[in-house]
């Protein structure tokens, strides 16, 4: 089942990781939530419950990190580190089935080359890696998530042009519906790139149902969402941090948190159809944003309303 974009804009989860060590897992290895996989396969699945409580229709997978060099890096052989991958939707798919409600769709993730470096390099985008390098890189993970069935794939914190081109350039005439999401501060991609020239390149794909930004400061969020609105010509996605940055060297959290549920009406009038939360956003700021979304008429004067 796909989802379709209406009128209401449809409600995101929050941090997967953020669920998860608020349940107690302990996730200080390279291969973060990933490693859940193996591991502690029902954590995740509690995980995705507790958001699908709260109030979000889509699940994202516990795929971010997921990738096969990262599990060969840890031992495991090639076709058991594509089950892992796999079973990431399964994972989801088992909670939606335990919630009740199979209107409620599943996002594969397809997180950025960097997160599997696990040296926060998705937060500056400089892997000195060619467009062709990364498309390989990819496309084992894109096709799995696919073939086990996700509805959409999440292709999101992508930090530069270059990983959104080879990104665009593997899903190009698929079929397989995804969004676009990029990771950003101050108009700008991480790598230091005007965001619009990312938000234009998806203009033509027609698999991108949706464009916008995550894994960003929450102040910086609404001018994006504009931009991607204007530039892409699509419905907007916009899911940021609680507003708290991350130290890679540290491997922790600083600063406090600045994300207010009430920041989604703007969004939602700025173009925004997919709403909801990233890193340190958690189940509570979930339904928050569920009341607002539920509450709030949106304006269809100027705004890109599509089907999926």
């Amino acid at each position: 089942m796909r989802p379709e974009l209406v009128e209401r804009p449809v409600i995101l989860d929050g941090g997967l990781a953020t669920q998860l060590e608020a349940q107690g897992a302990d996730l200080r290895s390279a291969l973060w939530s990933a490693r859940l996989l193996a591991d502690d396969p029902d954590a995740i699945v509690a995980a995705h419950r507790a958001y699908f409580a709260a109030g979000a229709q889509i699940a994202t997978t516990a795929s971010y990190q997921a990738s096969l060099a990262g599990f060969a890096g840890i031992g495991l052989e090639r076709s058991v580190a594509e089950g892992l991958i796999r079973r990431s939707v399964e994972l989801a798919q088992r909670a939606r089935s335990e919630s009740g409600d199979d209107q409620r769709w599943i996002a594969g993730s397809v997180g950025p080359y960097g997160a599997a470096l696990a040296d926060g390099s998705e937060y500056r985008g400089d892997y000195g890696v060619s467009v062709a390098e990364l498309r390989e890189w990819h496309r084992p993970r894109i096709a799995l998530l696919a073939e086990a069935g996700a509805d959409l794939l999440a292709l999101e914190t992508i930090p530069c042009l270059a990983e959104v081109a080879a990104l665009l350039a593997e899903i190009d005439g698929t079929g397989m519906s995804c969004w676009m999401s990029m990771t950003c501060a101050r108009g700008q991609t991480r790598a230091g790139e005007p965001a619009a020239e990312a938000f234009a390149m998806v203009r033509e794909v027609a698999e991108v149902v949706a464009v916008g930004v995550n894994c960003l400061d929450p102040v910086d969020a609404l001018g994006l969402v504009r931009s991607a609105a204007q530039v892409s010509g699509k419905p907007v996605v916009v899911y940021p941090n609680s507003g708290e940055r991350w130290d890679g060297a540290a491997r922790g959290w600083t600063g406090s948190a600045s994300f207010s549920a009430d920041d989604v009406r703007a969004w939602i009038d700025a173009g925004a159809r997919l709403v909801g939360g990233c890193c340190r956003v958690g189940p509570a700021m979930i339904r928050q944003i569920a009341g607002i979304v539920g509450s709030h008429v949106v304006d269809p004067i100027g705004s890109a309303v599509r089907t999926w």
